[in-house]
């Protein structure tokens, strides 16, 4: 067998080595697009869950705050015994009472149960910016996988081609075509090439560990971006336009917002805790017994009233409870504060970073259009002793050098466009479906 027929057999053998792993044991005919990952994790992901069951748990607290303005009802059963004017003894008493409550005025209940329903619209906004989140998180590990894939697939063919031309350097060494320098040349440039490709298979499974720490499940063949991807600039072209949009739409920063408003409520509600309430009141009671011959009880008793408590002193527990409310308000408008520098700052990254994407992409495909016609010259002039093979060398390392560029380039440009409607608030369902559209076959 020839040494070329040899390399070619190597280099088939390889890259059906690569596709099976990167199957990792599934079926290739099967593969996950970006709404499949997403509808997996969104049934497993334990921060999506989370977001929901703070939501829930906020509803729980808007019960319980205003169940102390509703009536309270409660029954009360004892027995006790009076002294007998007779031989018989201690003479019982039974009596079963009823006691109900409604509270009429008690601002400082009120303006705590308007503080949890705030809150429970606060969580309602981080549950939305959860599920924003989620559709980010998976997009970007989404991405990075496919971008370590290309990686590792540029590498392996690098070292392939390197391969080959050590087999060729020997071939021509053994004829006295060529240098023994131009055989350790070569197999410097596999060597680093192997160490390379190690490294990238690396990067793959820590990218498929991310996604399996999304979706619970060890990841599959996923579908790559169509070779000729689009390469849009944002609409509208205004970075203040995004940064408005952010400003008033993202569900993270109205969460912060309606978090200083309950924190303003709960300052009230401190503060009217030196005010009068006022609840009406009535009280029932049935007697039985031999001994109300005794104390002379009525069987019957019915008491309707109404009572006013003025709060007088509390051991200064009051006036500290607003104080702290007050903290609280003060860390919530700092929160506040930082979160929406960070969505100014973020937002506009963001719009750089898909308008450098678009530049990125056409620039990267340039270089591998020129890169793979230096080689292909370079190649024709090796063989004509225009060229050495350290030319070939660095010509095969500068194409895949260009190649890993683009690949690297494409997908930080699509992760930037859904990175930037995230910050906008706008980030969802159709807009994963859009990104999805952006996907060929495996």
């Amino acid at each position: 067998m020839s040494a070329g027929r040899r390399t070619s057999v190597r280099a088939a053998t390889r890259a059906l080595a690569v596709v099976l792993w990167l199957g990792a044991g599934v079926g290739l005919a099967h593969a996950d697009d970006l709404l499949a990952v997403l509808a997996q994790a969104r049934a497993a992901d334990p921060q999506f869950a989370g977001a929901a069951t703070a939501l829930a748990l906020q509803d729980e607290r808007v019960a319980q705050a205003r169940a102390g303005l509703l009536p309270q009802w409660s029954l009360q059963a004892s027995e006790r015994r009076s002294a007998a004017t007779d031989v018989s003894g201690a003479a019982p008493v039974r009596e079963l009472g009823s006691h109900i409550s409604q509270v009429l005025i008690d601002l400082g209940q009120w303006q705590s149960l308007s503080a949890a329903q705030t809150d429970a619209s606060a969580e309602a906004a981080r549950a939305r910016a959860a599920e924003q989140a989620l559709c980010a998180r998976v997009a970007r590990a989404y991405l990075e996988r496919l971008s370590a894939e290309a990686a590792l697939s540029n590498v392996l063919a690098n070292e392939a081609a390197f391969e080959q031309q050590v087999v060729q350097a020997q071939a021509r060494f053994a004829a006295g075509l060529g240098a023994a320098v131009d055989v350790d040349q070569a197999r410097t440039f596999h060597a680093l090439a192997q160490g390379a490709s190690e490294a990238a298979r690396q990067l793959v499974a820590d990218a498929g560990e991310a996604l399996a720490q999304l979706t619970g499940q060890r990841p599959v063949v996923l579908k790559p971006l169509v070779a000729e991807l689009p390469a849009l600039l944002p609409q509208p072209a205004d970075v203040d336009a995004w940064v408005a949009q952010a400003l008033a739409a993202n569900p993270q920063l109205q969460a912060q917002r309606l978090s200083l408003q309950a924190s303003g409520q709960r300052v009230s509600a401190a503060g009217s805790a030196h005010l009068p309430t006022l609840s009406a009141v009535f009280d029932s009671a049935r007697r039985s017994g031999s001994g109300l011959s005794v104390t002379g009880e009525a069987p019957r008793a019915n008491t309707l009233s109404l009572t006013l408590t003025v709060p007088l002193l509390a051991g200064g527990a009051t006036e500290s409870s607003r104080r702290v409310a007050v903290l609280q308000r003060d860390q919530a408008a700092q929160s506040l504060e930082a979160t929406r520098r960070e969505l100014l700052r973020d937002t506009r990254a963001q719009y750089q970073a898909v308008q450098s994407g678009v530049t990125t992409l056409a620039s990267s495909r340039a270089a591998v259009n020129a890169a793979r016609k230096a080689l292909e010259s370079t190649r024709t002039g090796q063989v004509l002793g225009t060229r050495s093979m350290t030319d070939l060398l660095l010509a095969i390392q500068n194409l895949s050098t260009a190649q890993s560029a683009l690949d690297q380039a494409r997908h930080r440009y699509v992760l930037a466009k859904l990175l930037l409607l995230q910050a906008a608030g706008s980030l969802g369902p159709a807009e994963m479906a859009a990104a999805n559209q952006l996907l060929g076959d495996s």
